[in-house]
């Protein structure tokens, strides 16, 4: 007989496993699915001082935390490649990419969150994961006593700046804007004696024959001067996108590509709810996550309930 879920939650972040732990805990039958290991992209982050009550840790070292206290609790997970979500009355019928695997549910979380935006300029497809990163908690120490650009100047790329500062030689911050960043981070990092900063610059071509070479940029200024930084390796952190082609087809997304949910997390699609970064909303961080999660769970086993 098939397995019906009462909630389906896709992607585990930190918004898909809070919206797990609420949704068991409202003894709900719970299924968790990510393409990847938990935690989104909170995992290639290095530092996070500002979760309430955590103190200071690493994000792979929350993700772990999180995802144990599923486990504790039971949930059920599963690595899932989600790529189609189709709106039935009263199931939904959610398709994988692995042997096209297909799963029932009452209710749907899509808890996807972002993936990395890319500059699209020369020389990124060619040196991407091989000289350009997007995860300096991933890929930094093989640049130990090397010279490292960072393109972008908000919190992520700050914050991951004062990381690679501390092991490389040199480290280059190249940005469009000025830094953006909590001023606490940016004054931290200004201080550091081998960063430079180069703010109101458009970057142009990643260089390099054999392997990546450098960073030629010009000034978005009158002048517009044109610069070539030699570097070992580059680190990209300009902004995200949503991860939301699967669902396209509910008519839940807005033209930025992410999803349009109310403060309950409701969609327009009546059993679909969103939560996370995925959604439409003013701050990203783990702490909005979580509560969308929470809130987006008990909206769900809410509608479950109305069903049964």
């Amino acid at each position: 007989m098939e397995k019906i879920y009462d909630i389906v939650i896709v992607g585990a972040g930190p918004a898909g496993m809070t919206a797990a732990i609420y949704a068991v805990r409202a003894n709900m039958q719970v299924l968790l699915l990510d393409r990847l290991s938990p935690g989104g992209q909170m995992v290639n982050t290095n530092e996070i001082e500002n979760y309430t009550g955590a103190g200071k840790l690493s994000g792979a070292e929350l993700s772990i935390k999180m995802f144990e206290h599923t486990q504790e609790l039971g949930v059920e997970f599963d690595y899932k490649t989600v790529i189609d979500i189709e709106d039935g009355n009263p199931l939904k019928t959610i398709t994988c990419e692995e042997d096209g695997t297909v799963y029932k549910a009452r209710a749907v979380i899509l808890a996807t969150g972002t993936v990395p935006r890319r500059l699209g300029v020369p020389g990124e497809d060619t040196w991407a994961a091989n000289g350009i990163s997007w995860c300096a908690i991933c890929d930094g120490a093989q640049y130990r006593d090397k010279e490292v650009v960072v393109i972008g100047g908000g919190n992520s790329a700050v914050e991951e700046s004062i990381y690679l500062a501390g092991i490389c030689t040199k480290l280059t911050i190249v940005t469009l804007f000025n830094l953006t960043a909590d001023p606490k981070a940016c004054d931290q990092l200004r201080k550091m004696p081998n960063v430079t900063i180069y703010p109101y610059q458009e970057v142009l071509e990643f260089t390099g024959t054999d392997r990546l070479s450098g960073v030629r940029f010009k000034s978005t200024q009158e002048d517009a001067t044109e610069r070539h930084v030699p570097c070992d390796g580059v680190f990209e952190y300009i902004g995200f996108q949503a991860s939301s082609q699967a669902f396209v087809r509910l008519g839940i997304i807005d033209r930025t590509g992410c999803i349009q949910a109310d403060a309950r997390m409701y969609t327009s699609v009546p059993g679909i709810f969103g939560a996370g970064d995925i959604t439409v909303k003013h701050l990203r961080q783990v702490v909005t996550a979580c509560a969308d999660g929470a809130v987006a769970a008990n909206s769900a086993a809410a509608y479950v309930e109305s069903l049964k």
